[in-house]
C-alpha cells in the first residue's frame, strides 16, 4: 500500500506557546478528526472484503463430526452402545469465468478504500483550513472595528467635554455618541462569526476548540501563487477524488464481468469422504475370521469433477448485466464531467486572483487618502472648523476601505485553499514525481 505524504501549500507562521498555527492544526486534524479515523477503519475493513472476493478462486473444505447413542435390544449386541462417524468435503474451482474478475475486484476494493481515505483527508483538511482563515479574518475584523470605535469614542468624549464647557450644543455630543454605538452590531456580528469558525475547528479536531487554551495564530497569506494553467491542470487530473472516480469505473466494469460469468459453464473438482469406525463385526460361525466386507456400513471416499452450465436464465442474468452496465456508464459520465470541470475551476480561481490584485492596488491608494482625510478632519473638528457629518463620513470611509482590504485578503486566502484543493496539493504520494508548485 502506498504511503502518502502531507504537503499543504501554505506559509507557516510561528505563534505563542498557547496558540495553534495552521501547520499544527492540520497535523492534529489528520490525527484526531473523527471522519478521518472512520475512513482509516474502513480501509482495514476493505482487507476483509478483498478476501471475500478472492474466495471464489480459493479451495473450500468442510469437516464434520456426528455421534450419538443407540439403544434397544438386539441379539448378540449390547442394549446401549455409542456410535459416531466423520465426513469431509473439498472443492476447488477448475474453470470459472468469475474468478479473474473477482480477484481484480478484490484488489480494487482496497484501492477504493485508500482513495476514499485520501478524499476524506483532503476534505477535512480543506474545511479546517477554511475555518482557520475565517477565524483569523473575523478576529482581525473585530480588532479593526474596535479600533475605529475607540477613535469615535475619543471624539465623543471630546464633544462631551465641549458640551459640558458650553462650547457646543447637546446635538453634537449626541451625534458623536450615536456614531460610536453604530459599530456595536457590526462588532457583535464579527464576534459571532469568529465563534462559528471555532465551532468548525472543533468539528475538525473532534474536541471543543473554544474551551481549550489554544487560539488560531498567524495571519492571512500576503500574496497569491503564480503558476501556469496547463501545469496546474496536469496536477489536478491526478488528485484523489478523480482517482477514486476512475477506480469506481473499473470496479463497475469488474462487477459486470462477474455477473456475465453466469453465461459460461463452471467446472469444479470435488473430493468427499465418510469415515465410520467399526464397533462390532457380524459374521457366521461357519466362516473364518471376520472381514470388513461383512460390515453393513463402511467408510468411503469419492472424487471427481462437477460441471454446471446455465442454459436459460429467463432474464435473471441478462437483466442484472444490463443494470450493472447502466451503473458503469453513469460512473463514466460523472468521471468525464469531473475531468472537464478541472480547467474551468482553475481558470476561475486564476481570474479571482487577478481581480483581487487589481482591487487591492486601487484600495491601497484609497486607504492612504482616507487616512489622511480622516486625520485632517479630526483636527478640524477639534478646532471647530469641520462638522460632525464630515467627520462621520470620513471615519466611515476609512473603516470601509480597511474592511475591504481585509476582505480581499480573506477572499485570496480562500482562493488559495481552493486552488490547493483543486490541484490536489493537500495530499501527495511519497513516490510522486510530479513538480510541486511553490
Amino acid at each position: 500500500m502506498k504511503q502518502f505524504l502531507l504537503a499543504v501549500s501554505v506559509a507557516w507562521w510561528a505563534g505563542p506557546a498557547n496558540g495553534m498555527t495552521l501547520e499544527a492544526l492540520l497535523q492534529k486534524t489528520v490525527r484526531d478528526n473523527p471522519q478521518i479515523r472512520s475512513a482509516k477503519a474502513n480501509l482495514e475493513q476493505a482487507g476483509g472484503r478483498r478476501l471475500v472476493f478472492h474466495s471464489v478462486a480459493l479451495p473450500d473444505a468442510t469437516i464434520g463430526l456426528a455421534g450419538g447413542v443407540q439403544g434397544g435390544r438386539r441379539a448378540g449386541e449390547k442394549p446401549i452402545q455409542p456410535f459416531g462417524f466423520a465426513y469431509g468435503n473439498f472443492t476447488q474451482a477448475l474453470f470459472n469465468m468469475a474468478v479473474p474478475a473477482s480477484w481484480r475486484r478484490g484488489n480494487l476494493e482496497v484501492l477504493i478504500a485508500q482513495q476514499q481515505l485520501n478524499v476524506t483527508v483532503v476534505e477535512q483538511l480543506h474545511g479546517a483550513r477554511v475555518a482557520f482563515y475565517t477565524a483569523l479574518y473575523n478576529r482581525e475584523l473585530t480588532t479593526l472595528r474596535r479600533e475605529q470605535q475607540q477613535r469615535l469614542q475619543k471624539n465623543a468624549t471630546s464633544q462631551n467635554s465641549r458640551y459640558q464647557s458650553g462650547l457646543t450644543d447637546r446635538g453634537a455630543f449626541v451625534a458623536s455618541e450615536v456614531q460610536t454605538r453604530e459599530l456595536d452590531p457590526r462588532i457583535a456580528a464579527a464576534e459571532r462569526a469568529y465563534k462559528g469558525a471555532l465551532l468548525q475547528l472543533s468539528e475538525a479536531l473532534g474536541r471543543d476548540f473554544a474551551k481549550s487554551d489554544a487560539r488560531p495564530e498567524g495571519s492571512l497569506p500576503p500574496a497569491a501563487i503564480n503558476v501556469g494553467l496547463e501545469q496546474a491542470t496536469g496536477l489536478a487530473l491526478n488528485r484523489a477524488d478523480l482517482q477514486l472516480a476512475r477506480l469506481l469505473v473499473r470496479a463497475a466494469t469488474e462487477d459486470q464481468r462477474i455477473i456475465e460469468a453466469a453465461y459460461y459453464p463452471q467446472i469444479t473438482a470435488t473430493v468427499s469422504g465418510e469415515y465410520i469406525p467399526v464397533s462390532g463385526v457380524r459374521r457366521e460361525e461357519s466362516q473364518g475370521s471376520p472381514h470388513r466386507s461383512d460390515d453393513v456400513i463402511s467408510s468411503e471416499l469419492r472424487s471427481g469433477a462437477a460441471y454446471t452450465w446455465r442454459v436459460v436464465d429467463n432474464g435473471k442474468v441478462s437483466g442484472a448485466v444490463a443494470k450493472q452496465h447502466a451503473t458503469r456508464e453513469i460512473n463514466e459520465l460523472l468521471l468525464q464531467k469531473m475531468e472537464r470541470q478541472v480547467p474551468r475551476d482553475l481558470s476561475r480561481i486564476q481570474n479571482d486572483f487577478r481581480a483581487i490584485a487589481t482591487k487591492e492596488t486601487a484600495l491601497r491608494s484609497a486607504s492612504s487618502a482616507a487616512e489622511q482625510n480622516a486625520a485632517t478632519l479630526q483636527k478640524n473638528l477639534e478646532g471647530g472648523i469641520a462638522s460632525q457629518l464630515e467627520f462621520r463620513l470620513a471615519q466611515n470611509d476609512l473603516l470601509e476601505v480597511k474592511t475591504a482590504l481585509l476582505t480581499l485578503a480573506y477572499q485570496r486566502s480562500l482562493d488559495l485553499a481552493e486552488w490547493d484543493r483543486a490541484t490536489g496539493r493537500y495530499l501527495r504520494f511519497a513516490d510522486d514525481t510530479l513538480p510541486k508548485v511553490q
